[in-house]
């Protein structure tokens, strides 16, 4: 198991002042990237741009998109911005990649919703025609992370990945394309199992976005405060607590569900989303280079 390394998940760029405190933040705070993810709506930042400023203005964070939405892009023309972006990031960048979600964006881009298979495909095409234009180019590519939970995309990871990406979430059965239910630890633990025996000895980083981080001294009654506002969900309370997209507890509390779970599925590597950021830099402290 490596050595933990956290990342937080940065969604708004309100302005160019405010972007370089948060980035300037969490570098100070421990975390050791800053990522960004890939969706439309109001002030979210087009990822590229909002990275290459992040590293120009921090000292060591790696940074990278978590994940471009591949089927929105020209596979050339993102090849062009992916080489612009590593010579920026003097070559601190990773290339986070997915094969999208989210129909509802799709059709605010006017773009041609797809089913899985077929985004899929463009996903593993996409991957090619980067790395033999970055090789072009002269530019030499960057630590892929591949981010799913489908069998398509995990199959691709093990295949092509440095950092394979969960984030303990699925398609809700029966409910629009993009609308999630929580995974439990055992369904967690069967997709892990399912890319583990794809990948076979290939050496390749977990990472887990985490999705609720809860500092308290009574962890039950905070996720049943919670669970009344998931209205989707359908696992219980004691599925809940031990589920490893979710941390609630003490600082201490957390900290130790964080060392068994990397000795349970692998994940050493943790990404939080920016409202998490302050709360969750104790046990970024505490945890760094364990």
């Amino acid at each position: 198991m490596g050595n933990f390394k956290f990342g937080v998940s940065l969604r708004a760029v309100e302005g160019s002042t405010q972007w370089i405190a948060k980035c300037r933040r969490a570098e100070e705070l421990g975390y050791r990237a800053v990522t960004v993810p890939d969706h439309l709506g109001e002030r979210c930042p087009a990822p590229l741009p909002a990275l290459a400023v992040a590293a120009a203005v921090t000292e060591h964070l790696r940074v990278g998109p978590l994940v471009m939405n591949v089927p929105f892009y020209n596979a050339s023309l993102l090849a062009r911005d992916v080489a612009t972006t590593i010579r920026l990031t003097g070559d601190r960048f990773d290339l986070g990649l997915g094969a999208g979600h989210m129909k509802s964006e799709f059709d605010e881009a006017g773009l041609p919703w797809q089913r899985a298979s077929m985004r899929i495909s463009i996903l593993d095409k996409t991957i090619t025609e980067l790395n033999r234009r970055l090789v072009e180019d002269g530019t030499t590519p960057p630590p892929l992370l591949l981010a799913g939970n489908s069998d398509g995309v995990l199959e691709l990871a093990a295949k092509h990945a440095d950092i394979v990406g969960f984030a303990g979430m699925r398609q809700a059965a029966g409910q629009s394309p993009g609308t999630f239910q929580l995974d439990d630890a055992e369904a967690v633990d069967e997709r892990v199992a399912f890319f583990r025996s794809r990948a076979g000895d290939r050496e390749v980083e977990y990472n887990m976005l985490i999705q609720k981080v809860e500092i308290t001294e009574d962890r039950r009654a905070a996720v049943e405060a919670w669970q009344d506002s998931i209205p989707q969900d359908i696992l219980d309370t004691d599925r809940l607590l031990e589920a490893p997209q979710l941390l609630f507890g003490t600082v201490e509390e957390i900290t130790a569900q964080l060392v068994a779970r990397r000795e349970r599925y692998g994940f050493s590597y943790i990404s939080v989303f920016e409202p998490e950021m302050e709360k969750f830099a104790p046990i970024v402290q505490a945890l760094s280079g364990t």
